[in-house]
């Protein structure tokens, strides 16, 4: 049986042909990748996989009422199939009145090159990469006799290409490719046992940090960890470090998605225009970013990809929203759509990061008498309906503005609006390693459990 290529040619058939049948409007998403893990644990390979995958999506209208569907067979009578299932499917769906695809002008008219593909790293065999990750591994192992253990190293790379078109007459694809080294060993003393790990993550193979760099990283993370004390219950001003802060801007990004929004599940309802943060915090969601994680010519609605400024200065500026959200609000699609291909959009931020301030890590330190320096947030204790904040947390005490002993089995606990307007300080340390990034930032009091 004659299997297709993916191709906006493709998907611009099958289109046509869902229109013959009935459909009033409709999209077609399609990816094609490969992926490949490598895990080794104490020098030996622990795991090795390779996949490559096709898939192609298919969303359809009937009038307001829609249903979306997929495949891995790209063959015409699974297209066929595809087609019918998805029409039969759409006309049992109630209406809905603010489904539907994205306004015309919003569509991205000259998909930008974002410089999101490695083809160099082509060459680079399985070999080369078993080798980088034992070289992380045996970096950290060797790093200081208190290196008891490994989890393990692992190396990862993706290559991944994405079609959309749809009956407005829109028909883009991108390429893209990811790599990725991480290692997480083990530290112990007199008994104890502390983990930690480190990764880096780019989409340049020649970019990733070196082996011997993620692995020492790795190492000194768990060494610190060593010798951890609990601490009495007060409040004292807390500084979270770029991981965990990133961390505090997950939270705000889903509490600035459309979704969240229009079901009134986020403390950011109705707050759009109104200050709801220290005017130091400025935090910007861009998918143009060129070579970031995040980025894309254009969103799972083929809507152009842009830069949002969320917050500006403690003032709530946008929410991030897709067709069907912003037509739920009374707005307009911030390019924020994100896609399954056997899914509907749904909303998802692209490169989400806090704007780098004027201090350098070691003056918000400084600036410090006695506080709690946060390296590791545990479990998710976070309402984003009333803004409760509450997570487990481990990391340092600060003692006259040096970090003076590691910290364990501790709680962290406020209001996300109270944590917001008591940002002080904001780093200079910003490193867009991630799809969500930010600095160094201090804020000027929280309450810290433990004994």
């Amino acid at each position: 049986m004659e299997r297709y290529q993916l191709s906006k040619g493709l998907a611009g058939d099958i289109l046509a042909q869902a229109k013959r049948q009935g459909a009033t409007a409709g999209d077609v998403g399609m990816v094609e990748g490969e992926s490949l893990y490598v895990t080794v644990r104490l020098g030996e390979i622990d795991k090795i996989s390779q996949s490559r995958e096709k898939r192609l999506g298919l969303r359809l209208f009937r009038g307001t009422s829609s249903a979306t569907a997929s495949t891995s067979d790209i063959s015409q009578a699974a297209i066929d199939k595809l087609i019918d299932d998805t029409l039969a499917m759409a006309s049992a769906t109630a209406p809905d009145e603010y489904s539907g695809l994205p306004a015309g002008e919003d569509l991205v008219c000259e998909p930008p090159d974002l410089d999101l593909v490695d083809d160099r790293a082509s060459g680079v065999g399985v070999e080369e990469k078993i080798r980088l990750a034992r070289e992380a591994e045996a970096s950290a192992l060797s790093l200081d006799s208190r290196i008891v253990n490994s989890e393990g190293a692992e190396f990862s790379n993706h290559l991944q290409r994405v079609i959309y078109a749809s009956s407005l007459g829109f028909a883009g694809e991108y390429r893209s490719t990811m790599f990725g080294l991480s290692v997480a060993p083990v530290a112990g003393e007199n008994g104890a046992m502390q983990r930690d790990s480190w990764y880096s993550m780019k989409r340049k193979f020649a970019e990733l940090e070196r082996p011997e760099v993620v692995g020492q990283k790795a190492a000194q993370r768990a060494l610190r960890k060593l010798g951890a004390k609990k601490v009495t219950t007060r409040d004292v001003p807390v500084v979270f470090d770029p991981e965990t802060g990133a961390s505090l801007l997950r939270h705000i990004s889903s509490a600035v998605s459309g979704y969240s929004l229009y079901k009134k599940a986020s403390f950011l309802f109705g707050k759009l225009g109104q200050k709801i943060a220290s005017d130091r915090l400025t935090v910007v969601d861009d998918g143009t970013m060129p070579g970031a994680l995040g980025s894309r010519p254009f969103d799972g609605e083929g809507t152009a990809s842009r830069r949002n400024v969320v917050i500006e200065k403690g003032v709530l500026r946008s929410y991030l929203l897709d067709t069907y959200s912003a037509k739920k609000l009374g707005q307009r699609s911030t390019g924020s759509a994100a896609r399954s291909v056997g899914g509907p959009p749904v909303v998802a931020p692209t490169n989400f990061y806090l704007l780098a301030g004027p201090y350098a890590p070691e003056e918000i330190l400084q600036s410090v008498d006695e506080g709690f320096y946060v390296t590791d947030l545990i479990g998710f204790g976070v309402n984003l309906v009333t803004g409760d904040y509450s997570r487990g947390a481990s990391g340092f005490w600060i003692e006259k503005g040096k970090l003076s002993y590691p910290v364990e089995e501790v709680t962290i606990a406020g209001s996300l609006q109270d944590m917001l307007n008591n940002i002080e300080m904001v780093g200079n340390d910003l490193e867009m390693r991630n799809r969500t990034c930010s600095p160094t930032i201090k804020l000027s009091r929280m309450t810290v459990a433990g004994n």
